[in-house]
């Protein structure tokens, strides 16, 4: 039976006394208990087995004759264990031992022999020296341990190290060759031992070990580095490696060789030299690849007398499937391209993706007029129907066609040639590809020269504002006037917004005005308060581009407040199609303008593709219908029903309807017929000057009209 202990530290000796009277264990325990000792007790073999199991015993004091399992028994386990074999035993016993029977205690493993009852000055020199020798045994295998974990160590880093690593002595024969160095140079470490180093050294060439670099260097206690040195293999291969060398030791009289495989570098930087030309969404060739690719065969082109010719390909419609479906969409659609547009070309073809969704191919043709078969193909192939995140998307493609060295003499001006081309394919209705001729550089050179003069016009302020009134069809009452933007050229004089207007919005220019246009038409809103009523209404359109910015409601409360302007006499007039763009931020930049208190106008209704749903589902003040579909009125059955719904529609969802463009009097005696509220057009009046503006002070005189 063991009693409990105190705690004992870490570096104590721990005694076990087996004894099957338990007053002699306590008397034993009282004898031998010291501070750096913990006693341990066990009344039987099977306790004593247990705890030698559980606790790591440095000596254990074993009575011979117990009941059960005798100490000669408990010792045969205990040598017959691993754990404590080498636990040194004192064999306790009452009686005098026969010779035979100390042999077999000596037998069983036991070291010594006590007679009960004990001499304490006797016990206890024999225990601590036991102890001692125990704890010398366990230090001596704990380094033993350590030094092996050492060695392991030392040699699984020397294995599993990725470079080379050589041990070379002073007369510079290989000593050690680690696995890396082995499968370096293709030998095993058996036919590397004891070969001069020389024997693999091929660059730099040193003749005599004695008289090099290396060993003058190893001898001032230096380390030398090359980073171009070439090895031979044991077959006789060459491999560029970069080598170090350093001193070891003194004693040691040898150094440490260090080789990098540079192989590994350059396919570094042969993937580093890829990524910089190539494209990382397609795998095509990106700008910088083409350029070096295309400019190097056609220097080629003018000794082999080839026939080159470079397609520019523009995507139709890709624009909506990133603002409305989001870039990762945008981006497997790219991805999906790409594949086309291989699958369409030949393997040594140069294809690549230039940026955006502009895609241009290099092709070497035996006639010029085979692209146009290609480009077709092309077009059929991208211009299919597509599932993208659950919804049909159909694009297109528009392709400029441009041939070397009649369109351009060198790759700028052969990019430059087929964009125009692709330009003018778009402008033809899009889906198409066209031929760069010279014809085509003129009208793109009108275009830049007008695009030139659009962005001067804007830097001096040459464009104004005229106001086109709208009047009750009932009383002829002023409703409001619209806003809009003249341009005065300083040459050519008065420049059609036909002309201007889809410019400014090609080339983002319209954002520029924007501000400007709001601050003038407010200013002059302001200007009105005296000759109108208050509930006079400023129409401004807004280009898709200018509808869809975020910081719109924003410009727009500060141009209401710093002209001191109520938010409902400003009306702002936008298209079906600048709606569509986007349905979702469609439907957020409605409700910001519905909470600043602005008017909504659907500008255009009825000019092309339009849809009922929109008068209502979305948050409308005004429908204006389109002047081409009143010039048709009421000539046109069809254009008559048409409009006919529309303003008994507006009129149950209560909003107003004003037709533009009315210039004739059937044209206003139908809308009157037909319960139209207001009109705007040249039989009211042309666009006005803002001090013109004041006749409409007064209700307008139909009856002037209908006589």
């Amino acid at each position: 039976m063991e009693c409990a202990q105190p705690p004992f530290g870490e570096d104590s000796s721990v005694l076990l006394i087996v004894d099957d009277y338990p007053e002699n264990l306590l008397s034993m325990r009282a004898l031998l208990q010291r501070q750096d000792w913990q006693v341990m007790t066990a009344s039987s073999g099977i306790e004593a087995l247990n705890l030698l199991l559980e606790h790591d015993i440095d000596l254990v004091l074993l009575d011979v004759q117990m009941p059960d399992m005798d100490g000669f028994e408990v010792a045969r386990l205990m040598r017959g264990s691993q754990r404590t074999r080498l636990t040194p035993i004192i064999f306790l016993t009452a009686n005098e031992q026969s010779q035979d029977a100390v042999i077999k205690g000596y037998a069983s493993g036991a070291v010594d022999y006590l007679f009960k009852p004990f001499d304490p000055q006797i016990l206890k020199p024999k225990v601590q020296a036991l102890l001692e020798h125990q704890r010398n045994r366990r230090a001596l295998q704990r380094l033993s341990q350590d030094l092996e974990a050492a060695r392991a160590f030392n040699a699984s880093v020397l294995d599993n190290a990725a470079e080379g690593i050589l041990v070379v002595d002073e007369n510079g024969c290989i000593r050690f060759a680690n696995p890396s160095t082995c499968r370096l140079l293709n030998a095993t470490a058996d036919q590397l031992q004891a070969m001069p180093f020389l024997d693999f050294l091929q660059k730099p060439h040193i003749p005599e070990w004695m008289d090099s670099e290396i060993h003058a260097a190893y001898r001032r206690g230096e380390t030398w580095r090359l980073h171009d040195a070439v090895l031979r293999t044991a077959p006789g291969q060459q491999v560029s490696v970069a080598l170090s060398c350093a001193p070891l030791p003194s004693e040691q009289k040898a150094m440490v060789v260090t080789l990098q495989d540079m192989s590994v570098v350059r396919h570094l930087h042969q993937q580093l030299e890829f990524q910089a030309v190539t494209d990382p969404l397609t795998g095509l060739l990106n700008r910088r690849g083409f350029y070096q690719t295309a400019e190097n065969l056609l220097m080629r082109s003018e000794r082999l007398e080839s026939n080159w010719v470079l397609l520019y390909l523009d995507l139709d419609g890709f624009k909506r499937v990133n603002d409305s479906l989001g870039h990762d969409a945008g981006d497997r659609v790219l991805r999906w391209v790409s594949e086309q547009l291989k699958a369409c070309l030949r393997p040594f073809d140069i294809l690549a993706r230039l940026g955006g969704d502009e895609f241009t191919a290099l092709l070497d043709l035996e006639v010029p007029e085979q692209a146009a078969k290609i480009a077709e193909k092309l077009i059929e192939r991208v211009s299919i129907c597509q599932q993208i995140e659950g919804m049909d998307v159909t694009l297109g493609a528009s392709i400029g066609i441009a041939t070397y060295p009649d369109c351009g003499s060198n790759l700028d001006g052969l990019l430059r040639a087929s964009d125009i081309a692709m330009y003018e394919a778009k402008r033809a209705g899009r889906q198409q590809y066209r031929f760069y001729d010279h014809e085509m550089n003129g009208r793109a050179r009108s275009r830049l020269m007008l695009e030139e003069s659009v962005r001067s016009a804007i830097e001096n302020r040459d464009f104004n504002m005229v106001y086109q009134p709208q009047v009750s069809i009932r009383d002829g009452r002023i409703r409001g006037f619209e806003a809009l933007l003249r341009w005065q050229h300083p040459s050519v004089g008065d420049v059609p917004p036909g002309l201007f207007l889809p410019l400014l919005e090609e080339a983002r220019l319209i954002s520029r005005l924007g501000s400007w246009i709001y601050h003038r038409s407010a200013a002059q809103r302001k200007v009105w308060e005296r000759l109108f009523a208050d509930d006079l209404v400023l129409g401004v359109s807004l280009s898709s581009t200018q509808f869809g910015m975020p910081n719109l409601v924003t410009e727009l409360r500060q141009v209401l407040e710093s002209h001191a302007l109520k938010p409902r006499q400003l009306e702002v007039e936008v298209t079906e199609d600048a709606l569509m763009r986007n349905p979702d931020e469609t439907h957020k930049q409605l409700r910001l303008l519905r909470h600043l208190g602005v008017r909504v106008a659907l500008d255009d209704f009825g000019s092309g593709p339009c849809s009922l749903a929109h008068l209502r589902d979305l948050e409308l003040d005004t429908l204006k219908l389109d002047r081409h579909l009143i010039a048709r009125l009421p000539g046109s059955p069809r254009d008559a029903a048409l409009a006919a719904s529309v303003i008994d529609l507006c009129r149950q969802l209560g909003l107003r309807v004003i037709a533009e463009g009315v210039e004739t009097r059937e044209q206003y005696q139908w809308l009157q017929a037909h319960g139209c509220e207001f009109v705007q057009g040249f039989l009211v009046a042309r666009p006005l000057m803002a001090e013109d503006t004041n006749a409409f002070a007064k209700p307008f005189d139909w009856s002037a009209v209908i006589a």
